[in-house]
């Protein structure tokens, strides 16, 4: 039997990404094969579908770095079919074949075993912007922050990395403040959790490499500047997690804020994450993510859509979590 799938090639110097029905032969090697219910639309597979990154490293090859469905077959142990199973990251749309098609085949080591709380619809709201704002919350706790040090700062509120994780840590009982591009939608980052907004122009600029101490801790998606003035404003012995760079991959800032303040900046990867890490993160999801407040950051679209919705996200016009259901 056939399926449909994103297929991306390289015909000359820019990325072609059509719908195509493909078979099993064309899938890449695996011990497990899965049918896929959903994907998701995260800044790397905007970054993917437009070849601004790289991202892509062989081609042809069916892009998205999220996928999650039911195993189909197995050559596995751990893995049974009819198992519910997710995948973020590691290979898929930069090596491997990605979650952008209704079958995958992937090796077993990729895969986690879907919590309880979670369908595969849910799973890929998350996605890995979800899980990605997770481990950020993670490395916050690690370096030893709790609600009573003070405020956290979420740059790039509006994206997915960045509503959920206003809505994790404003269920574990922090105050966030949430800074972003666009007032106008203020009430969906206060329905969120956020307890104040503040405009992403006030961190996007060059600032001093020292300023006044505002917040504890802070989860930033943006870099380049934006991170340079979110370390300078952090208070002493609070920890940054840094994740993303939609504004720059450079970080123009002094070491004084660590000498002087005894700032952590903790990096974040999902994609390389060992197992047990994700799994912990995912299970905390499955506890502490409020549903009613992951539903209200979900879009659904279908596969055709894919390649419109992550133009946009440089945009800046795509808010929350973009799900993709890859049978619509």
């Amino acid at each position: 039997m056939t399926f449909k799938a994103l297929l991306a090639t390289r015909p000359e110097k820019t990325i072609c990404v059509d719908l195509v029905a493909l078979d099993d032969d064309d899938l890449m090697p695996g011990d497990v094969t899965i049918d896929v219910d959903y994907s998701t639309v995260n800044y790397k597979d905007a970054l993917a579908l437009s070849g601004k990154a790289g991202v892509i490293q062989t081609f042809p090859l069916i892009p998205g770095i999220d996928l999650a469905g039911t195993v189909r077959h197995s050559s596995n142990p751990d893995f049974v079919i009819g198992e519910r199973v997710l995948v973020n990251g590691w290979g898929l749309s930069q090596t491997h074949h990605g979650g952008y098609a209704q079958r995958a085949r992937v090796g077993a080591e990729w895969l986690i075993k879907l919590p309880d709380a979670f369908s595969t619809r849910d799973a890929m709201a998350i996605g890995t912007a979800g899980y990605t704002a997770m481990l950020c919350v993670m490395a916050l706790e690690h370096g030893g922050l709790t609600p009573a040090h003070g405020d956290i700062l979420v740059t790039g509120a509006n994206g997915g990395v960045g509503s959920i994780a206003i809505a994790i840590l404003s269920g574990l009982g922090y105050r966030v403040i949430a800074s972003t591009g666009r007032a106008g939608e203020a009430d969906y980052l206060r329905a969120l959790g956020a307890a104040e907004i503040i405009d992403r122009a006030t961190l996007s600029e060059p600032g001093r490499p020292l300023a006044g101490e505002r917040w504890a801790g802070a989860v930033d998606a943006v870099g380049s500047h934006t991170l340079a003035n979110v370390i300078a404003q952090t208070r002493y012995r609070g920890v940054v997690a840094a994740c993303g760079l939609a504004q720059g991959s450079d970080l123009p800032a002094t070491v004084l804020p660590f000498i002087l303040r005894n700032v952590t900046l903790a990096g974040i990867d999902s994609v390389n994450t060992p197992r047990s890490s994700r799994e912990t993160a995912w299970a905390r999801l499955g506890r502490e993510l409020d549903p009613a407040k992951l539903a209200r950051t979900i879009t659904t679209i279908g596969l055709a859509d894919v390649p419109g919705v992550a133009a946009s996200m440089f945009a800046g016009k795509v808010q929350g979590r973009t799900l993709v259901d890859v049978n619509a």
